[in-house]
């Protein structure tokens, strides 16, 4: 059977069902192509699950300070795995629900259950349907990547995709690559009850570039678990659990949790009969701006990019991808501002520019602690510090680093601010209140300005912004 569609969009997750909303505005001739379940990456075993375990972990952690708070009883509050689980997947499920409710139960015929291949650009073969496109969207997602050599332990293994399906939590686990899911599942198992080992290749966690943002977040953590770094991790079978050995250190654990990055899901499409390059993870080339593969009809959104997964940027990619299947002519996107937080306790984040992409002779790095900071203080965590970077002439904000507590907001601030081009200066006119958090950002904001500007400033700023409030009332 053969049928003649505008467009076909491969994928039901978060960057699949955005660009259908733009294909939507243009045509109804299209359809839905998703193999195996339906419901989003980040509602069934990413963002979202993940987040409540976080939020139990950090509840049941709490009661390591309630001494210090003149609260007695902590030391007897225990958890029941199980049933944290079973909360879990209570969760999940209605984040599920409530994304298939507004997006695929709407759909009819559009909907089509199956394994989308390549014949051609704009061909495409599902089971034993032949179907034409003018344009089609592959928005297939990525899946935990586990060494082949490990797959023979595979009973013994867990990955994001199956964390949560557990019937317990193990007694004891080594965490396998310490990037933002192996920091963030690693702390709350900790503090779940788990006797957690973290294991990194590299020299760096939460893939953060500042050298000093990485030390201190170490340091951190690493006061809750232990953090190997520099190391290969291998595993092998051993009185009856798994022996992960890293350089000349080992570890005997119950389970091995992999988080050694996530692999575009392309093998089932036969992408290479597009006759495009493909770089090594087989993703073919493509233009960032308008999420074209070379000039053919062909459009990439979201995680099966390879690029760095998160909701928001796979929602764009959709979009953008949506936007110009139905369009004869591609349109080029200019990127919103980076901004990457993880949901440790304390939180790391990253906004802009990264460290290593910025000259050092054409910056200003300003940094503060949260030491001092008395919100920080009253909530017993103020462990961290911000670094921002500012371009030394003009004070614009390029970019910063961070681990702290309610990072999360200020990731935000300072990402709008980066989005917006306001300099230092610009930020110092923006209302504050105390006792905050964000008082961190007003702090190392003046100690910059004087840094750029000269002491002078802080007056000169302080006269303008009397000038402007007398002006506005003047006005009103």
């Amino acid at each position: 059977m053969r049928k003649e569609l505008d467009i076909v969009v491969i994928g039901a997750g978060h960057a699949g069902l955005n660009a259908i909303k733009e294909i939507r505005k243009v045509t109804d001739n299209y359809m839905l192509v998703n193999g195996g379940e339906l419901g989003t990456t980040c509602a069934r075993f990413g963002c979202m699950p993940s987040k409540v375990a976080i939020q139990l972990a950090e509840v049941f952690h709490t009661r390591s300070r309630y001494g210090k708070y003149g609260i007695e009883g902590g030391s007897d509050l225990r958890v029941d795995s199980m049933e944290v689980l079973e909360h879990v997947r209570d969760q999940r499920d209605t984040f599920v629900d409530l994304i298939l409710a507004n997006t695929t139960d709407e759909m009819g015929d559009e909907l089509i259950d199956g394994y989308a291949e390549f014949l051609g650009p704009r061909k495409l073969k599902i089971g034993q349907r032949v179907i034409e496109a003018k344009a089609v969207v592959v928005a297939t997602g990525a899946r935990s990547y586990v060494p082949p050599a490990w797959r023979a332990f595979e009973q013994d293994l867990i990955t994001v995709e199956n964390l949560f399906e557990q019937e317990r939590l193990p007694e004891s686990i080594a965490i396998v690559g310490m990037g933002p899911i192996g920091i963030e599942i690693g702390q709350a198992l900790h503090r779940l009850g788990v006797s957690v080992t973290g294991i990194e290749q590299g020299t760096r966690i939460a893939r953060i570039d500042d050298p000093v943002v990485n030390q201190v977040a170490l340091d951190t953590l690493s006061r809750e678990f232990p953090i190997w770094l520099g190391e290969q991790a291998v595993v092998r079978r051993a009185n009856g659990g798994l022996l992960v050995q890293a350089g000349e250190r080992s570890v005997q654990v119950e389970k091995v949790f992999v988080a050694m990055g996530r692999r575009p899901n392309l093998e089932t499409l036969r992408i290479h009969r597009l006759g495009v390059p493909l770089n090594t993870l087989g993703v073919p080339s493509f233009d960032p701006t308008t999420m074209q593969v070379g000039d053919l009809p062909v459009f990439l959104a979201g995680d099966v990019t390879g690029s760095t997964a998160t909701l928001q940027r796979a929602a764009d990619e959709g979009r953008i991808a949506g936007y110009n299947a139905v369009r004869t002519y591609p349109v080029a996107f200019k990127p919103k501002t980076a901004l990457s937080i993880i949901f440790t306790e304390p939180n790391v984040a990253s906004v802009g520019f990264a460290l290593e992409e910025l000259r050092a002779d054409e910056i200003e790095i300003g940094q503060i602690r949260f030491g001092p900071i008395g919100r920080a203080m009253i909530m017993g965590q103020n462990r961290g510090i911000l670094r921002v970077y500012a371009e030394k002439d003009s004070g614009q904000i390029l970019g910063a680093a961070m681990t702290g507590p309610r990072c999360e907001h200020l990731a935000h601030l300072l990402g709008w601010a980066v989005e917006k081009r306001m300099t230092v200066n610009d930020v110092l006119k923006m209302p504050f209140y105390h006792p905050v958090v964000e008082e961190v950002l007003q702090d190392l904001m003046h100690e910059m300005s004087r840094k750029i500007f000269g002491s002078g400033d802080s007056m000169n700023q302080f006269q303008r912004l009397r000038l402007n409030y007398s002006q506005s009332v003047r006005v009103s």
